[in-house]
């Protein structure tokens, strides 16, 4: 008969726990995972996210997360990654190290912490120069306090990166993630993972909502999330690839038509606070309107004054019947308001 002591016992499972972690997070060919605004933080899947490298040199880091309770869809051991958060009053972002040619998924973490209602805080997301997320409302999406992860696919290929209908060229092995500063509030992140060479039926994926605040959104899958279409194949032979023309601001910001130039090129400026409404788009007659009805208002008021004046003080006036101009020093001259005969 064997005996087993607990205390080997739970070595042992502690072990076999181990391996698991181990296996699963090995699953992901992890190429860059932070935790935006936070510490280094091995997440459930054992995903290892270092801490935040923008720390102390753009933009702003945020725990603000940690007064709530809990944070909706994630276990407590991950909340750490949407609770802290780094934002910044103009447009910010981060380096994206990249592996060779390969497919890569790019999930970013999000969670509103602060506002209480929709349309308060939107922005739109750029990698490369090219609109990857546009106009992000997180809390019209999950509601407050709620994670929400955005995946956004793509292809590398012989230095050029393929996302959607649009490619460029990878300048020194890095790609540049831009959160775009717009006309309601700051942009934020949360929490970034880069994975290639991924294994879609495995990613690592949040729970379904439990709640009915989620309203179907364009370009949302069953359980919440945002998923981004699938960068378009690229030829394997040793022709040249076509190219998406060049690679500059305006060409990457979909400009098919001149309306939709004109809207890309506005969300690229820096704003300094709301957007003013046009001051020629309001009419002149309703702005000279409480101008005329003050002016009528007082001409009644003033022949009252009059009146009044002459009837308390017409008679201590100068009235020189010789002469009908006024002189200097004697007062007014003006006629008799009540005559002896």
């Amino acid at each position: 008969m064997v005996i087993h002591r607990p205390g080997k016992l739970w070595i042992s499972i502690l072990a076999v726990l181990s391996s698991l972690q181990l296996s699963v997070g090995s699953a992901f060919n992890v190429i860059y995972a932070i935790n935006a605004g936070g510490d280094a933080h091995t997440d459930s899947h054992g995903i290892y996210y270092l801490g935040d490298p923008l720390k102390g040199k753009i933009g702003t880091e945020s725990d603000y997360g940690r007064q709530l309770l809990a944070i909706n869809r994630v276990s407590k051991h991950d909340e750490i990654l949407y609770q802290t958060e780094r934002y910044h009053h103009d447009t910010f972002g981060y380096d994206l190290p990249v592996s060779g040619d390969g497919q890569y998924v790019l999930i970013l973490k999000f969670c509103e912490v602060y506002f209480n209602g929709p349309n308060m805080k939107v922005f739109d997301v750029l990698l490369d120069r090219h609109t990857i997320v546009s106009d992000l409302d997180i809390y019209a999406l999950v509601g407050k306090g709620t994670a929400h992860d955005e995946y956004i696919f793509f292809t590398i290929s012989r230095g050029r990166l393929y996302i959607k209908d649009k490619n460029s060229e990878i300048r020194g092995s890095k790609l540049k993630l831009e959160f775009l500063k717009g006309f309601k509030d700051n942009p934020k992140i949360n929490a970034i993972l880069l994975i290639k060479d991924y294994n879609e039926a495995i990613l690592p994926r949040l729970p379904p909502l439990i709640n009915d605040h989620h309203t179907g959104a364009s370009g949302m899958d069953s359980i919440g999330d945002q998923y981004h279409s699938h960068s378009y194949p690229v030829s394997d032979d040793d022709g040249p690839i076509a190219d998406g023309g060049d690679d500059n601001i305006m060409d990457d910001f979909l400009s098919a038509s001149p309306e939709e130039s004109t809207k890309a090129s506005s969300k690229m400026r820096k704003t300094s606070g709301p957007k003013q409404p046009n001051p020629y788009s309001l009419d002149d007659s309703s702005i000279m309107l409480p101008v005329f009805i003050a002016i009528g208002a007082f001409i009644p008021l003033l022949f009252c004054l009059l009146d009044t004046f002459v009837d308390n003080f017409g008679g201590l006036l100068v009235v020189n019947d010789m002469d009908p101009l006024p002189k200097m020093g004697k007062g007014l001259t003006i006629p008799p308001i009540h005559k002896n005969k």
